[in-house]
């Protein structure tokens, strides 16, 4: 007998067929995605350690996604502060009539609908650490009362004139760079420099290919578990799909892309098929070196990608496939393919012949036809008034007695 569905019993199915989408449970899942499994992570991680334990201030710059509260929240967790609050601010989520009250609090009164008075995030977080996100879209006007607080570590309420001490470490974001907005006019110079005290500049995802996988097998794990799968694997496929991709939405959307592949995925395999990838364009490069690291952090991603299908002539395959990428590009010259390579002529040429690229009996002149022999070049016809006017010399003209004196 087949089981019946119906208006009643479908509302306790849903919890099995919806994944509950709760900030905290997001928050919980993305605060333990912190991984340092790429060089480059480990250079950031140092650097984490040896801000941490100071009462700096720090300004974390990098891209929306790349997990700018998360390092927060780290260097946090290492400070002398850890047993005290940490409370993160969104700039951009405060109406600006609103801004100040928030941040400061108000006295009751101050304002239509200040019943009561209320304390600021800054009082809240009182001996621990704010975290004030999108700093760059703060408004001039809290700018310069922001700029203030720092300076003397004191708020004064919306509706007050006293003066309330705070005890607090500010660690600031941005994903915009604060330098040209300090051009345009739109942030203060003053304020961006009480803030970049201690600088932490995020990578996005896609510069740093080593963390790729290990954040992925994390939002496997914890999804896994949460969906009742927690035996789904990766599959060598989906690995270099994952690899390849820009990640114009760096972390966050890596997450949702595992999320996505477990609700769909059969068999207990995630393929490349599962995998719900934006087709975003990633951010548009300043300058040709950064479209070469990019390249070639590209080039690792698929070579990290080679190595977990494990290939017995790994590396065989991969010297052919550049040899003859190299052959094919510089027009099967090999001088110029050893010039590219940074390789002996000699070298190249055993390499070509020992992959079947080049007869061993083969010559660079067998392979290209004779030149065309040289045409002979025609001046152009001049018109009359182009040609230049020579000067006419005549003959001078001497006197009977000239001519009889000097015996002409």
């Amino acid at each position: 007998m087949e089981p019946v569905v119906t208006s009643g019993n479908l509302f306790l199915l849903m919890p099995l067929l919806a994944f509950p989408n709760s900030a905290e449970m997001a928050l919980s899942i993305r605060a333990s995605a912190l991984v340092f499994e790429d060089s480059k992570s480990k250079e950031l991680l140092e650097r984490i350690q040896c801000i941490a334990p100071s009462e700096l201030n720090a300004l974390i710059i990098g891209e929306t996604g790349t997990g700018k509260e998360l390092v927060a929240r780290h260097i946090h967790e290492l400070s002398p502060r850890r047993g005290g609050p940490f409370l993160a601010v969104n700039c951009c989520a405060l109406s600006e009539t609103l801004i100040e009250s928030e941040l400061f609090g108000h006295e009751k009164g101050a304002f239509t609908g200040a019943t009561t008075a209320k304390q600021g995030w800054f009082e809240a977080a009182s001996g621990g650490t704010i975290f004030l996100d999108e700093i760059g879209d703060l408004p001039l006007s809290m700018q310069v009362k922001l700029l203030r607080v720092l300076q003397e570590r004191e708020v004064v309420r919306v509706g007050s004139h006293r003066a309330v001490p705070i005890d607090v470490r500010l660690i600031a974001a941005t994903n915009i760079k604060l330098e040209e907005a300090i051009i345009a006019g739109r942030f203060r110079e003053d304020l961006y420099y009480r803030l970049n005290v201690a600088a932490l500049h995020l990578l996005p995802l896609r510069q740093r290919g080593g963390d790729i996988l290990p954040l992925a097998r994390h939002f496997l794990k914890v999804y896994g578990q949460r969906l009742g799968c927690p035996d789904t694997r990766i599959s060598p496929a989906a690995k270099q799909t994952l690899l390849a991709h820009a990640w114009p939405g760096n972390i966050r959307e890596l997450e949702n892309v595992i999320h996505h592949a477990l609700l769909v995925a059969r068999d207990r395999a995630i393929t490349p098929a599962d995998l719900h990838l934006s087709q975003l364009p990633g951010p548009a490069k300043a300058a040709d070196a950064d479209a070469d690291e990019e390249a070639f952090e590209k080039l690792g991603r698929m070579f990290q990608a080679l190595c977990e299908q494990e290939h017995p002539d790994l590396y065989a395959r991969v010297e052919q496939a550049l040899l003859q990428a190299a052959y094919k590009h510089t027009g099967r010259n090999q001088l110029a393919t050893a010039r590219l390579l940074g390789l002996s002529r000699h070298v190249v040429r055993a390499k070509l012949i020992q992959r079947r690229l080049l007869a061993s009996g083969e010559t660079e002149a067998e392979k290209y036809p004779p030149a065309s022999p040289p045409v002979a070049v025609i001046p152009p016809i001049l018109a009359p008034e182009a040609i230049p006017r020579q000067k006419v010399y005549k003959e001078p003209v001497f006197s009977e007695a000239a001519q009889e004196c000097w015996g002409f």
